[in-house]
């Protein structure tokens, strides 16, 4: 029988047998009482071992050394981060030049200024914010591409640094409020404000008509107001529902009132200006290509003891625009404006017309003709719109053609030229209209084709310039027919 045992479990006497547990065995996973679901009690019991037959077992085989571990590669450590301060941004002081060092601004906004490059300040910072920074409410005026944009949010930023928020307060109040006439304008204000900004822990918000109104409301819900930049339309809109609140703006500024007026927007910034607080406790800078009668009223109905900055210039056109017209036929004009820009291989073209249908029909027979073209009006959709305006910044769209609504407040560099399909109805609109190229020291080109329709504005536009502007018969290459696609 101890032979037969032996046998059986090829043990030897001085091996005793294991006792078998009785213990659940332990599972990873869920708790489940100790027991492992879909067992049976047979399937837990443990295996009887297998004995292998001494002439089959195998030969005990040398247990290789394990191989060496790799050497672990260290990474580098990271440099140490060196804060900011305002010694790395160095400025050397220049006869007739002012620079930002020469305000007391917060360092974290002189870093901003820093990365943006901008070293000293235009004539209009220079001016206003010398009286902006020391409380007091301003008018501005100067020509397009000056600088009063950044004016007008580096003292607003230093307003809010320099005094702290409310312990009390709601998500849809802002404490800074700019209004502007376009989407286009108050998107290019508020990229302007969010760059300014960056280091400051503020917060820059728009409301615009022709985009998601709840995404507009949930961007509001989420997180505190510092500087809301708004069309009137779509800020009443907020307002009238009870999600916008403004009665703790500290600073308000009107950009373009000259086009708010001509845009019929003022009935609805009064709605707004009486939900802000009175203008003796609040700082109000209006700005304005144009310092209309209309405009004045606005200004002294608005703002308390204001002081008064205009920029003259010996040339109301940009110096560095290169102004020719064109003498053609209606009929003409297309040809005229197909045949330069193909033949020039010009990449980045402005084209304005007057009415939204001449936007759309240009715009349509370029594309049919092949050159990559997009239109800007106030029938495309503000989503739309953007991406436009984003094509044409990244070099994807050849020719923007636009109303001088939608143009105005366009900041792209790199527009080699602007062409005038049609002359503007109101002077003003030629100078901003060119306004679009030569910026920031860049050369530039404007042509204007006058026919037998528009061609008696030249008058009152020369009138503006002060100086006359010969006309140019195009040459005759120029005006051949354009030749049609094949699909």
């Amino acid at each position: 029988m101890l032979k037969a045992l032996k046998k059986m479990f090829g043990k030897s006497e001085a091996e005793p047998l294991a006792p078998v547990s009785s213990a659940p065995v332990p599972t990873s996973g869920s708790r489940n009482d100790g027991k492992q679901p879909g067992r049976t009690a047979a399937a837990a019991q443990p295996k009887k071992p297998t004995v292998t037959p001494p002439e089959q077992a195998k030969p005990l085989e040398a247990t290789p050394a394990p191989a060496a571990p790799k050497p672990r590669r260290e990474r580098a450590p990271k440099p140490p981060v060196t804060p900011w301060k305002l010694e790395d941004f160095v400025v050397e002081p220049q006869e007739g030049k002012t620079r930002f060092h020469d305000f007391k601004l917060a360092p974290e906004l002189m870093h901003a200024i820093q990365d943006l490059g901008f070293p000293y300040c235009t004539p209009i910072q220079a001016q206003v914010l010398g009286f902006t920074l020391a409380g007091k409410d301003a008018i501005g005026r100067a020509q397009t591409g000056t600088g009063k944009t950044a004016a007008f949010l580096i003292s607003i930023i230093t307003q809010l640094l320099q005094t702290p928020p409310p312990k009390e307060r709601y998500m849809g109040e802002p404490r800074a409020l700019i209004i502007a006439p376009t989407r286009e304008l108050v998107v290019q204000i508020a990229k302007d404000a969010a760059d300014l900004t960056k280091y400051t822990g503020l917060n820059v918000m728009t409301f615009v008509g022709g985009m998601d109104f709840d995404k507009q409301l949930k961007h509001l819900e989420a997180r505190h107001c510092d500087i809301l930049v708004a069309t009137p339309g779509r800020l009443l809109d907020f307002n009238q529902r009870g999600d916008v609140h403004l009665d703790m703006v500290e600073v308000m500024v009107l950009d373009e009132a000259d086009r708010m007026l001509d845009m019929g927007f003022i009935p609805q910034v009064r709605q707004i200006i009486r939900q802000t607080p009175p203008k003796t406790e609040r700082q109000t800078l209006l700005f304005s290509a144009t310092f209309t009668d209309d405009v004045m009223n606005l200004a002294k109905q608005w703002t308390t003891d204001p002081s008064i900055v205009e920029i003259e210039s010996e040339n109301v056109a940009n110096v560095n625009v290169e102004q020719h017209i064109y003498a053609v036929a209606g009929a003409d004009k297309y040809k005229l404006l197909y045949n330069l820009v193909n033949d020039n291989g010009w990449e980045r073209v402005m084209v304005f017309a007057n009415r939204k249908d001449e936007v759309r029909r240009i715009e349509e027979r370029l594309v049919r003709d092949g050159v990559n073209a997009a239109q800007l009006s106030g029938d495309v959709p503000q989503h739309k719109r953007i991406k436009t305006l984003e094509g044409f910044r990244e070099g994807k769209i050849r020719v923007l053609v636009a109303t001088d609504v939608a143009g105005r407040g366009i900041h792209i560099d790199g527009i080699s030229h602007v062409i005038n399909f049609t002359l503007p109805e109101v002077p003003d609109d030629y100078v901003h209209r060119i306004g679009r190229t030569g910026r920031a020291g860049a050369a530039g080109v404007s042509i204007s084709f006058a026919g037998e329709d528009d061609s008696y504005q030249l008058p009152s536009i020369e009138a503006l310039l002060g100086r006359k502007i010969s006309c140019e018969t195009p040459p005759t290459h120029l005006l051949r027919a354009v030749e049609r696609k094949r699909p």
